[in-house]
C-alpha cells in the first residue's frame, strides 16, 4: 500500500479488525456431577431416527377419523439424566376441510416443543377450546366441547406417558369422598320393598299374561319363566 501523507492533526485512531463469523450453534448444556447435562431447545438438531406414538381420534360428529402422531427426542441416553421431550407433532386425516388449520397447528405446537421449557401450558390451552356449534359425548360419558380440546387431551396423555406430566385423577381422599356419595345416593335410590329383588334373569321381558317381566328366549321361544306361557304354545 502507498503511504499517504496526513496535512491535519490526528485528534484520534483506531485499529480496523477482520470481522469475526459467529460461532456455531451449540447444544444448551448444563454442567452436572458425571459431565454435561443436554436440555430440549430450539438449535438442537433432528436426529434421524425420532420415537413417538400415534393415537386416534374419531368424534361422533365427523365422518373420518384423525391420526395424531407425536415424536419425541431422547436427551442424555443412557444417563441418568435420560428424558423424552415432544419434538413435532403430525395429524393426518381423510377430511381436507380441516387441512389448513391442522397445518397451522401442527407448525406452531412442532415450534412451541423444540424451543423447550414448560410446554405443559399447550394441554390447558387447547381443552379451553369451545365450538360454538356445540360439543359431542365420547364413548364413556365423558364430554369434549371441541374438537381441538380432545386433540388437547391427546397431548395430555402423550405428556403424562413420557412423565412431563403426573396423572390429572383423582387423589385418595378425592376418590374416597366419590365413593362415599356415592353409596348414598344409591343406598337412598334403591327400592325397599318386597320388589326390589327380582328373582328372573336381567333383561327378561314383560309377560303380557302375568304382568311378570320374566320373559326370556328359551329353545327358540319366548317363553315365561314365572306363568309358562310360550309363543310356541
Amino acid at each position: 500500500m502507498a503511504a499517504q501523507k496526513i496535512g491535519k492533526k490526528i485528534v484520534g485512531y483506531h485499529v480496523a479488525k477482520p470481522e469475526e463469523k459467529p460461532a456455531a450453534a451449540k447444544p444448551r448444556v448444563e454442567e452436572g456431577t458425571e459431565g454435561k447435562v443436554i436440555r430440549m431447545h430450539e438449535k438442537l438438531e433432528r436426529p434421524e431416527m425420532l420415537v413417538g406414538a400415534t393415537y386416534k381420534i374419531k368424534p361422533p360428529v365427523a365422518e373420518h377419523a384423525m391420526y395424531v402422531t407425536i415424536n419425541d427426542i431422547v436427551l442424555n441416553h443412557g444417563t441418568k439424566h435420560e428424558a423424552r421431550r415432544p419434538f413435532e407433532i403430525f395429524i393426518n386425516s381423510k377430511n381436507l376441510d380441516h387441512y389448513q388449520w391442522i397445518v397451522a397447528l401442527t407448525r406452531i405446537m412442532s415450534a412451541v416443543f423444540r424451543k423447550g421449557g414448560d410446554v405443559t401450558f399447550l394441554v390447558e390451552e387447547l381443552k379451553a377450546v369451545f365450538d360454538p356449534r356445540g360439543g359431542y359425548w365420547k364413548p364413556g360419558g365423558k364430554y369434549m366441547p371441541s374438537l381441538i380440546a380432545e386433540l388437547g387431551e391427546v397431548v395430555e396423555k402423550h405428556l403424562v406417558s413420557i412423565g412431563m406430566m403426573t396423572s390429572p385423577g383423582l387423589d385418595e381422599h378425592q376418590r374416597a369422598l366419590i365413593e362415599q356419595k356415592r353409596a348414598e345416593f344409591e343406598a337412598r335410590a334403591a327400592q325397599q320393598d318386597a320388589f326390589a329383588e327380582n328373582p328372573f334373569p336381567e333383561g327378561a321381558q314383560l309377560c303380557a299374561k302375568c304382568n311378570t317381566t320374566a320373559v326370556v328366549m328359551m329353545d327358540g321361544c319366548m317363553t315365561c319363566l314365572n306363568c309358562g306361557d310360550s309363543k310356541c304354545g
